[in-house]
């Protein structure tokens, strides 16, 4: 079925280029049929929201059918809903009234594995011969028994789980329920890609591609080497999980994916799509997303996790990240985002107090490159403290409790104080509404000027009406103690200076007639040429 509704919205290939993309995790942003778990139907009663925000587009966490092991990440039908969050019917619905609002919808597709119940792995794990034997990473086990090679699980432990119909191990780079896709077999690839096809038909703008760098492995399946302990990073998986004890040189990032990744490009052209890839690599996750996203062939856009890291963003990180960015290739187009749905949210995660919190959402609306918000993150949500017995995630119980999951950053949406469940459901959640949350309301903070909420409006507005912040060019990127300064440059040539630190510090811009702008964002005025910023100060500047 091939739908209308993206006539209403303009035909521009590049609409994502600086889009800023609205995150949203069906479970937890609105229950509409009082079963406590959210749906299709209670995202479109909600898209009035994100559109009043100003966002460009949306994204939709997984909603496809699944046994929900990882929650939607492990597929068993890539064509159809899961019942617990509507249909069909519901998804064309929102689709529909997104494109009236002005709002594109972008969906994620989770083409690396699917769950161990799709009836694609059904079929291959029934013996070799079978024919779809070739559709998973199947191997032989070592002549003493244990798996083909020395890789490990996200979720800890070895990638390898052992199959006794075929007497063979199959590769599991997450859970042992989600098979990882052999994407070396032609037919499977076609199958994917036959899969973004449909939904296109159905009227979606573009994807979010799941672990992006994950698609291919090894095809000689040679083992990892180790990483020194120096070098090791809990970006990707929390610092007890042995994960991080290897360069994960095989298992992942294989050159096979960029001819794969122009075919998915080719398909997506004729709609005017974009993908959005996320790439899980902790040693090289700025140079494989320019690798991605360079040359106008392959993804449009790839978030790596430089901004979703432990570490608070500093102005030295800044300059470091653009230069290794500009270094491994200058058309490279990153998507920025601070939270999501797999990270402790930012506010918790760096400690920030309101005024940072506005300092950091100003600045990210000023980048080069496109923007995820993650629901919730406009309205300052921290971390929601919850105890084991609460906890919903695999990945959390695993590491329990040196590591306390994702669900902390799952929680459902807080549209009104004044309910014990914000506003969200009417029956029990499927995760706790934790009381610090309710004050934090989407109802408490419309109603204040000076709210996070009110902020993220207007650095929202501020961007829509800069046009050289959504594609111009980025130079000029300099550190001097906790300031970080830049210059947008195109139609406009914008001077932009943010204290990310708690004392106050002097800068100096560019020579020039300079006029301050931004001032409902907290913008200081200058005299001379410098200004003094307070801490978490900013100065943003137009050249006359």
């Amino acid at each position: 079925m091939e739908r209308e509704g993206r006539s209403v919205l303009a035909a521009d290939p590049d609409w994502w280029r600086g889009a800023v993309i609205y995150q949203i995790y069906p479970r937890s942003f609105q229950d509409s049929n009082g079963d406590g778990i959210g749906d299709l139907a209670g995202i479109t009663g909600r898209l009035d929201h994100i559109a009043s925000l100003g966002a460009d587009a949306i994204w939709i966490s997984p909603f496809f059918k699944s046994p929900m092991k990882d929650f939607g990440y492990d597929v068993s039908d890539y064509c159809d809903v899961d019942p617990m969050f509507g249909s069909l019917a519901d998804f064309d619905q929102l689709v529909t009234r997104a494109h009236d609002l002005g709002l594109r919808v972008m969906i994620d597709l989770v083409l690396s594995h699917t769950a161990d119940t799709h009836p694609w792995f059904t079929e291959s794990r029934r013996d070799r011969t079978n024919p779809k034997a070739d559709w998973y990473v199947w191997a032989d086990p070592k002549p003493d028994g244990t798996p083909p090679n020395n890789w490990l699980s996200v979720f800890g432990g070895s990638a390898w789980a052992w199959d006794s119909r075929r007497e063979q191990y199959f590769l599991h780079n997450f859970l042992t329920s989600q098979p990882d896709l052999n994407l070396h077999h032609a037919p499977v690839q076609e199958a994917l890609l036959d899969v973004a096809r449909f939904w296109l038909k159905r009227g979606v703008d573009g994807f979010r591609l799941d672990t992006i760098n994950f698609y291919f492995a090894d095809k000689y399946l040679r083992d990892n080497p180790s990483l020194p302990k120096e070098l090791r990073n809990d970006s990707i998986a929390p610092s007890v999980n042995p994960y991080n004890h290897q360069l994960h040189l095989f298992s992942k990032n294989q050159p096979e994916n960029l001819e794969f990744l122009r075919k998915f490009r080719a398909v997506l052209n004729p709609y005017n799509a974009a993908a959005v890839g996320e790439v899980g690599d902790a040693q090289r996750g700025l140079e494989i997303m320019a690798e991605y996203t360079s040359g106008g062939d392959k993804v449009q856009m790839c978030y790596p996790f430089e901004m979703l890291q432990p570490t608070r963003l500093t102005a030295p990180m800044v300059v470091e990240t653009f230069a290794r960015m500009r270094a491994a290739a200058p058309d490279a187009w990153p998507c920025w985002s601070y939270s999501n749905h797999d990270t402790v949210r930012h506010i918790t995660r760096w400690g920030l107090t309101d005024a940072a919190a506005k300092t950091y959402a100003t600045l990210l609306v000023c980048l080069r490159g496109s923007i995820c918000l993650y629901q919730g993150e406009e309205l300052g949500l921290p971390e929601a403290d919850l105890t084991l017995d609460e906890l919903q995630d695999p990945y959390g119980i695993q590491f329990w409790p040196e590591f306390k999951g994702r669900d902390g950053a799952r929680t459902p949406m807080v549209w009104v104080t004044d309910n014990g469940n914000g506003g969200f459901t009417s029956a029990r959640p499927w995760l706790p509404v934790k009381a610090p949350h309710l004050p934090l309301s989407v109802a408490a903070q419309d109603r204040d000027n000076t709210s996070i909420l009110a902020h993220y409006r207007r650095a929202l507005a501020f961007r829509r009406a800069h046009p050289v912040l959504r594609n111009g060019t980025m130079d000029s990127i300099d550190a001097v103690g906790g300031v970080t300064s830049f210059r947008r440059r195109g139609d406009e040539d914008l001077f932009c200076a943010f204290n990310l630190g708690d004392t106050p510090a002097e800068i100096r811009f560019p020579e020039g007639n300079w006029q301050t702008i931004g001032t409902d964002l907290g913008s200081q005025s200058a005299t001379g040429g410098s200004v003094t910023l307070a801490p978490w100060g900013v100065h943003l500047a137009k050249r006359a």
